[in-house]
C-alpha cells in the first residue's frame, strides 16, 4: 500500500455537499487529509460527506456559511480552524452560474454570480492567508476555476467574468504569496457531469454536439478533477504556483461555438 500523500493535513473544502467538490473532499481524504465540508444550501449532502469522510478514520465536519458575505467567510475560517485545530491547504470550489443573454441579467444575477465565484474567493483566501501568517506557516491555495476563464460562452458573460477574475487572481496572489511559503494555483474543469448539467445529459442533441468538441470523446466525471486536486495538495506540486490545469479532456484547444 502506497504512503498517503496528505497524512495529518488539515484542508477546506468549500461548496463541497455535491458535485465536484464532494469528489475532491472524498479524495483528499482518501489520502489522509481531515476535511472541513463547507456547504450553503445541502445541509443533508454535506452531512453524507462528512460521515463518509468519518467511516474511513479521518476528522470532518460541515460547516455552513454563505460566501458571498464577509463576515461569514470570516467565521467560516475561524470555525474550521477550531474543528481541525489548523488549515494547511483551502480549495475554493464553490461556485454558481445563471444562464441568461447579456441584454437580460438582473443585477442580482450578476451580484450573486460575482460574490460568490469572485469576492467569496477573495475573502476566504484572505482569512486563510492571514490564518498561515498568524502561525507562521506555509500552505496551498487551490482555486477551482473553469475553462471559460480563456473560453467565451455564451448566454453566461458574469460566469465568464469571474472565472477570468479568478485566473488573474491566482496569477497574482502566486508572486505575492511565495516569500510566505504559500502556493496559489487553480484547476480549470471543462464540462464535467454534475448536478448542474443534468438538463443537458438529457438533451441528446445538444449533449452529442458538446462531445463532438472533446477530442477524448466523453464528458469528464468528478473523480477527474479531485485527482488533479490530490496532484496540487500534494507534496509533488510544492513547486507549481501561479499557473492552471486544464482538466477537460482537449476542449478548450478544440471547441468552437455552432
Amino acid at each position: 500500500m502506497s504512503a498517503l500523500k496528505l497524512q495529518g493535513k488539515a484542508i477546506l473544502v468549500t461548496g463541497s455537499s455535491q458535485g465536484i467538490g464532494e469528489a475532491v473532499a472524498l479524495r483528499l481524504a482518501e489520502e489522509g487529509a481531515d476535511i472541513v465540508v463547507n456547504y450553503h444550501s445541502h445541509p443533508e449532502g454535506a452531512d453524507h460527506v462528512v460521515q463518509q469522510i468519518q467511516a474511513s478514520g479521518r476528522k470532518s465536519v460541515a460547516i455552513r456559511a454563505d460566501l458571498g458575505l464577509v463576515p461569514e467567510v470570516q467565521r467560516l475560517v475561524q470555525e474550521s480552524v477550531r474543528a481541525l485545530g489548523r488549515l494547511d491547504i483551502l480549495v475554493n470550489n464553490a461556485g454558481v452560474e445563471k444562464n441568461a443573454d447579456f441584454w437580460s441579467v438582473t443585477e442580482a444575477d450578476y451580484d450573486l454570480v460575482m460574490n460568490v465565484n469572485l469576492k467569496g474567493v477573495f475573502f476566504v483566501t484572505q482569512a486563510f492567508v492571514r490564518h498561515l501568517m498568524e502561525r507562521k506557516r506555509g500552505g496551498k491555495v487551490i482555486n477551482m476555476s473553469s475553462v471559460h476563464e480563456e473560453l467565451p460562452f455564451p448566454h453566461f458573460a458574469p460566469y465568464c467574468m469571474s472565472k477570468g477574475g479568478v485566473k488573474m487572481m491566482t496569477r497574482d496572489l502566486a508572486i505575492e504569496l511565495a516569500p510566505f511559503g504559500i502556493t496559489v494555483n487553480s484547476i480549470a474543469p471543462g464540462a464535467i457531469e454534475t448536478p448542474i448539467n443534468s438538463k443537458l445529459l438529457h438533451d441528446p442533441a445538444k449533449l452529442n454536439a458538446l462531445l463532438d468538441n472533446i477530442p477524448l470523446r466523453r464528458l469528464g466525471q468528478p473523480g477527474d478533477v479531485a485527482g488533479v486536486a490530490a496532484f496540487l495538495a500534494s507534496s509533488d506540486a510544492d513547486y507549481l504556483t501561479g499557473t492552471t490545469l486544464f482538466a477537460d479532456g482537449g476542449l478548450l484547444w478544440n471547441y468552437s461555438e455552432q
